[in-house]
């Protein structure tokens, strides 16, 4: 529930169920109720212009090939980009604190002592495009359809949201059930509002690409379905002067651009199809970028510090699947990764080994457990392997050699304890099926790593091979979890809560399009979930967050990745963006802006 932000008046002692302009995890506000920007903006930011970009992160049914639908809140359908800036929400985070949240929408918010009623008090000025009045009919509609209709990610997140209620026309109530997650009311509070009333005729869980009446900075302008979607500035914005959009949204148009290839994309940012790319793969950040415009200064290249926590990166491995149920078999695939070889010959050594659910962060579990985690663990020990107690597991290091002998050795004599044997060349399960893989994707750009894996599995028995299908038939086989390994990557913030549960809680394991891509059904892992998403203060969110990391590497679901601890940026001249930016977030579109031809860039 909301606290008091140290030192603000209104923030005192016995008033901390009282209105209040923000909220977080653990009551920490930066900013106070009469702040005018945030801090990492350029209120003197010029207007105008236009950003164009790929799609870099996904939520919801978007996926970063094509799209299909306007819709990217349900399960049908591939969503197009950028929908999210068409919508506001009842609040905001603020880039530079780990999960505080300011109003938008909502002009205020205010706790029941127990924690279980919520009630916003709704800014009377704001309104959807066409000019009709938000109101908390709209919020309350949006909520309850959210929960019941939406994406299953979003709707198993808000499952213990009771009930969303409009008290008045500028008065939402939102009533949760008892033991609700700690950050469930500002994930409700960050959900899209829609208009009820223009939802009234249409079926909200179809795909469609009639464009959504929205009330926030920017509308959908152009759509060229499965190719190109743009946005324009809504000018005539009804929060545009609030301090939380300060120096913000910019640009007069925002558009994404979708290639099926990766190489083809890097050819159009080339030619200036688009404007801003972030690089994800490491072969093309050091061989891609030698075309003139780089040389003449007009692309320039910026590795910015990406202080948020790495997030998970891997090749999951489905415990649904007879092949991967047994704990000792998932282990003895990860130790046919050769990570040094693959670094140094397919990745000019610009990686680090992801081995932790919460790398690059204080979240991540290393030596002993301490007293507080051990306090956890304990009434868990009869369900958990021994080594939860020991160091936490890591994938070993192999040797470079791309075949590293005594690794493989380890992986075959583990094969033979889980009861795999051998007949001619091949590897049989316990039930005398065939060892078999088959590595799902709709991307080639990681098929090079893939195929040294698949090499080393090969040397112990393993059968394996690649299945690249068409991004939609991929989403579909995913949403079913009809598939062996796949590769993702999960983001992760600074302040993990109600999320984790859609990746590794048990009954999101059994919810299809659930992010639960490995299977992970543990009570144990349930009950640390339930810590991490209790937690009451920073430190005990370390804790818990650490107790479950070690849970989770000790069930080998995954073969991790790496990652790079920065983003790499190419931008085209033209663009402005503010000296300090933020610390968990690049900023990018909200608080850069276009120049004039010529002028600074980044």
């Amino acid at each position: 529930m909301p606290a008091a932000a140290p030192g603000a008046t209104a923030e005192r002692h016995g008033e901390r169920h009282g209105e209040r302009h923000g909220m977080s995890s653990f009551g920490e506000l930066k900013y106070p109720a009469d702040f005018a920007r945030f801090a990492y903006v350029n209120p003197e930011a010029p207007r105008g212009g236009r950003f164009a970009a790929l799609l870099s992160q996904t939520f919801g049914n978007q996926s970063f090939n094509t799209f299909n639908t306007l819709n990217p809140y349900v399960l049908r359908g591939d969503g197009a980009a950028g929908i999210n800036l068409t919508f506001d929400s009842l609040m905001v985070r603020a880039l530079d604190e780990p999960d505080a949240l300011y109003g938008l929408v909502a002009r205020s918010v205010a706790a029941s002592a127990d924690g279980l009623t919520y009630t916003f008090r709704l800014r009377p000025q704001a309104r959807f495009h066409d000019g009709t009045t938000l109101t908390a009919h709209d919020a309350a509609f949006s909520l309850t359809t959210l929960r019941d209709h939406g994406h299953p990610a979003i709707a198993q997140e808000i499952r213990d949201m009771a009930e969303a209620t409009a008290a008045e026309d500028g008065v939402l109530v939102v009533r949760f059930s008892p033991g609700r997650a700690r950050d469930l009311p500002l994930t409700v509070a960050q959900l899209p509002i829609f208009s009820r009333a223009w939802w009234g005729t249409r079926d909200f869980e179809a795909a469609t690409m009639e464009p959504i009446l929205g009330s926030g900075p920017y509308r959908v302008a152009r759509v060229d379905a499965g190719r190109a979607i743009g946005l324009e500035r809504v000018a005539d914005y009804w929060a545009a002067d609030l301090p939380v959009n300060v120096g913000q949204h910019n640009f007069d148009e925002i558009r994404y651009e979708y290639f099926r290839d990766r190489n083809v994309a890097m050819e159009a940012f080339k030619a200036r199809a688009y404007t801003f790319r972030e690089e994800f793969v490491a072969r093309l950040w050091a061989t891609a970028y030698d075309f003139p415009a780089v040389a003449e200064g007009r692309v320039r290249r910026l590795t910015v510090p990406d202080r948020r926590p790495s997030g998970t990166q891997g090749w999951w491995l489905n415990t649904r699947r007879p092949q991967f149920r047994d704990r000792k078999i998932r282990e003895a695939v990860n130790l046919c990764l050769d990570f040094p070889w693959m670094n140094r010959n397919l990745m000019f050594g610009a990686y680090t080994r992801t081995v932790s659910f919460f790398e690059n962060s204080d979240l991540k579990a290393e030596g002993p457990p301490s007293s507080e985690e051990m306090a956890l663990l304990e009434p868990l020990r009869d369900r958990l392997p021994a080594e939860v107690f020991g160091e936490p597991w890591s994938p070993p290091v192999a040797d470079g050699s791309g075949q590293d002998r005594v690794l493989l050795r380890r992986a075959d004599a583990l094969l033979r304890e889980a009861g795999c044997t051998r007949s001619g060349g091949s590897l049989l399960l316990p039930d005398g099926q065939p060892f078999a893989i088959e590595f799902l994707d709709f991307d080639p750009s990681l098929e090079p790593h893939t195929q040294a894996f698949i090499r080393n599995l090969g040397l112990v028995g393993i059968r394996a091979a690649i299945r690249n299908v068409d991004p939609s038939q991929y989403q579909a086989r995913v949403n079913d979890f009809d598939f062996d390994v796949t590769s993702r990557r999960f983001s992760s913030g600074p302040t993990p809560g109600p999320e984790l549960r859609q990746m590794y809680g048990g009954r999101a394991a059994g919810v299809k399009g659930s992010n639960n891509l490995a299977g992970v059904n543990d009570p144990a892992v349930d009950a640390l979930l339930e810590a991490v998403a209790g937690a009451t203060s920073r430190e005990a969110l370390r804790h818990a967050a650490r107790a479950l990391d070690r849970v989770l590497r000790a069930g080998r679901y995954w073969v991790p990745m790496w990652y790079s601890g920065v983003h790499r940026v190419a931008v085209w001249e033209g663009f402005g963006r503010p000296e300090a930016g933020p610390d968990y977030d690049l900023g990018v579109p909200a608080t850069w802006w276009a120049e004039a031809r010529g002028g600074s860039n980044p």
